[in-house]
């Protein structure tokens, strides 16, 4: 539900998270986003155009927060620093209001491709919402209002609950049926008198609208941030699935208490206005749905479990086939060429002796019939005849018909 606001790449030089931030080991997670929000609008670009070192102090505030707001990536630099972290899978975001027309087409081109891109909230948002410079409408408990927000704009609620309301909970959904990207905004009381920004839900398309929502049920809900799994899609596309629900953030806030509280919807088109409807209901008249949602919750975690459980096996039963399947190949080619050399030594099981062809001989016979004729005539060589002679004396007196000279004559025969 509440989406962690991350930070943009490491800077050049990276200064421990702790240190940027001014927070202890031990900050928790709210005295943590606390000190972002304070050094984040401080040193934002819009209130720093003439300062270019304001401009790398926010890099590194909002680089720190990426690794410290995140669980995972908190306790792999506590245990091991940046080397444990890898510089390249940081989410990256872009301020839309501090981007020049070709930069924005760029990154409307690459978000209509699919390309995950995160957006910040401008500075003069928030600014104003903190100064309490902000209209706030009212938005009664049972009721929907709609709008057009411009880009990098936000319009502003009020939603007032009674002790009944908090205790049966409450829930805020903004949907889009022109699927505008928006992010929905959850804003405390600040002791100043204005409004510190506290929860945000980006927009995600479901089915034909875009819609984002907000859930103080006293239970623990989660959102889903689908940019976790398009960069595992990058990454690996084979096992993107395993990281389906690895973008699963549990919410911050799971009930408010009673009075008024401030939600807005926030403009995250690059170019045109975003249309929205915002709705707020008592969650008491659904008891049911509450008690299914619970349940739906604790099965996706489950199943996140098992599907971690399950992709070790996955990993090993895919070495072990690739493994069984250059196996197979080998011994396949083995059994061919043992085949083979087989035949080769059943084919020397025969009388018949290769011919071997000269260049200047014209007694080959192209017949199969020539070869037994021949091997006839090489088995009567080896043999003597019934006179004691042998075939390999010439005798002079006998001519052989091929050798009479049929044309000394002159004439010829018929």
């Amino acid at each position: 539900m509440g989406s962690k606001m991350e930070g943009p790449s490491a800077p050049a030089i990276r200064r421990d998270p702790y240190e940027v931030l001014s927070v202890s080991r031990e900050a928790n997670d709210q005295e943590i986003k606390t000190a972002y929000r304070k050094l984040a609008l401080k040193y934002h670009p819009d209130k720093n155009a003439d300062n270019p070192a304001a401009s790398e102090l926010f890099k590194e505030v909002a680089f720190s927060y990426s690794i410290l707001s995140d669980p995972e990536k908190r306790r792999q630099y506590d245990s091991a620093g940046f080397e444990a972290l890898e510089a390249d899978s940081m989410d990256m975001e872009v301020d839309l209001s501090n981007l020049g027309t070709v930069n924005t087409m760029f990154a409307a081109l690459f978000s209509k491709l699919g390309v995950p891109i995160k957006t910040t909230i401008s500075a003069n948002v928030l600014e104003e919402a903190l100064n309490g410079t902000v209209t706030v409408r009212p938005l009664p408990i049972g009721t929907s209002v709609s709008g057009k927000v411009e880009k990098q704009g936000a319009h502003f609620f009020g939603v007032t609950i009674n002790e009944q309301q908090a205790e049966s909970g409450v829930v805020i959904r903004a949907t889009s049926t022109a699927q505008s990207k928006f992010k929905l905004l959850y804003f405390e009381h600040d002791v100043n008198g204005g409004y510190g920004l506290a929860l945000q839900e980006d927009s995600e398309k479901t089915g034909r609208v875009t819609s984002a929502g907000m859930y103080f049920l006293h239970f623990q809900v989660y959102r889903l941030d689908s940019t976790v799994n398009a960069l595992a899609m990058a990454k690996d596309p084979e096992g993107a699935f395993f990281k389906r629900l690895e973008g699963l953030q549990p919410c911050e806030v799971s009930e408010l208490k009673p009075g008024t509280h401030i939600f807005a919807v926030y403009g995250d088109n690059f170019f045109k206005t975003a249309s929205y409807t915002i709705e707020v209901v008592c969650a008491k008249s659904y008891e049911d749905t509450n008690q299914k949602l619970k349940d739906i919750e604790a099965k996706i975690l489950l199943k996140r479990n098992e599907l971690r459980q399950f992709e070790i096996e996955y990993r090993k039963a895919l070495a072990h086939y690739q493994e069984v399947t250059e196996r197979y190949t080998k011994e396949k080619q083995e059994v061919d060429e043992l085949l083979k050399e087989r035949d080769g030594i059943h084919s020397c099981f025969t009388v018949s002796r290769p011919i071997i062809s000269s260049g200047n001989s014209s007694s080959n016979l192209s017949n199969g019939s020539s070869s037994k004729k021949f091997s006839g005539e090489d088995s009567k060589q080896g043999s003597p005849k019934e006179d004691g002679s042998s075939d390999g004396k010439d005798k002079s007196g006998r001519k052989k018909w091929f050798n009479l000279n049929l044309s000394s004559s002159g004439k010829r025969m018929f």
